[in-house]
């Protein structure tokens, strides 16, 4: 791992976009099918205020909950009820979107441990959740498996107390080198993308995060130590100026696009290229020390 100050002075190289943000269930949704056909995965992000009213006044909804329905309306707190019936809505039109199916056709249903999986149609594409605060952000992925982590950029978290769970010893001798805020924020930041894969592995807390490090290089690209053939890919964002989302991506194999749904032609105006900067409340985030602008 380069040392803490060569990362504050270089931009991280992005490897992927920021997440997506999707207001609704109407979307717009096309952004999502562009990234599933270019790179074989897309990250979305929305609020669970800009879901509510529309997932609750949907006729459809017992369908589309499918096998979470009894769960559902079961919960005992009303809050409870609602997280349940929004993020498992935005996790379904999310994954028909990049399947490019109806959402009530999807069969929606969880491994022990509470990991994500589409059952039947679907049932190839690799799924991701998580919410914190009104914050909702799901991940999808066709060429591998893929996992997301939200938490409050703010939040803070006692790096004395929480250092041998979640560091390797390389990686919390570089933290303990830093400044107070900047330790908080670099430690916040590491566990986001440890959570985020071990959730792509299907593990989540059960895989000691202690045992598995990353390294990071002078321009701040973030690399599993372990991962000697470049199979995985990881990025944290800060979304809406408060959230730091984390993904991680495995790339198993080229992504597959179903038959007829091959990407629009540039000969027809309707693709778009890359946009060659983050939307406006997203950036990437380096590692460690100060946050970094926005990549190429």
């Amino acid at each position: 791992m380069s040392g803490a100050g060569a990362a504050h002075d270089r931009t991280p190289q992005v490897l992927f976009p920021p997440p997506y943000h999707v207001p609704g269930p109407d979307g717009p949704w096309e952004e999502v099918q562009e990234r599933i056909e270019r790179t074989g995965r897309a990250v979305v992000h929305t609020t669970w205020g800009q879901w509510l009213t529309p997932v609750l006044l949907d006729p459809g909804l017992r369908t589309l909950l499918g096998r979470d329905w009894p769960r559902y309306r079961q919960h005992p707190a009303p809050d409870g009820r609602l997280g349940i019936a929004v993020s498992r809505m935005v996790l379904k039109h999310t994954a028909a979107a990049a399947l490019q199916v109806p959402a009530e056709r999807l069969d929606l249903a969880s491994l022990p441990g509470g990991r994500p999986v589409l059952r039947g149609l679907g049932e190839d594409l690799q799924v991701s959740l998580s919410h914190t605060d009104e914050l909702i952000v799901v991940g999808v992925g066709r060429s591998g498996p893929v996992g997301v982590d939200a938490e409050p950029a703010g939040r803070r978290i006692s790096f004395e107390a929480m250092r041998d769970h979640v560091c390797t010893a390389r990686e919390a001798e570089l933290l303990a080198a830093l400044p107070e805020e900047e330790r908080t924020e670099g430690f916040l930041r590491l566990w986001t993308l440890k959570e985020a894969y071990t959730k792509a592995l299907g593990h989540g807390m059960r895989r000691r995060f202690s045992a598995v490090g990353f390294e990071w290089d002078a321009t701040g690209t973030v690399r599993l130590t372990e991962d000697t053939s470049g199979q995985w890919s990881f990025a944290t964002h800060l979304v809406e100026g408060r959230f730091l989302v984390s993904e991680a991506h495995r790339r198993d194999a080229a992504p597959e696009v179903p038959e007829g749904t091959g990407a629009p032609s540039p000969a027809d105006g309707s693709a778009r290229p890359p946009s060659a900067e983050p939307p406006q409340g997203a950036r990437v985030i380096g590692f460690p020390g100060r946050r970094q602008g926005s990549g190429p």
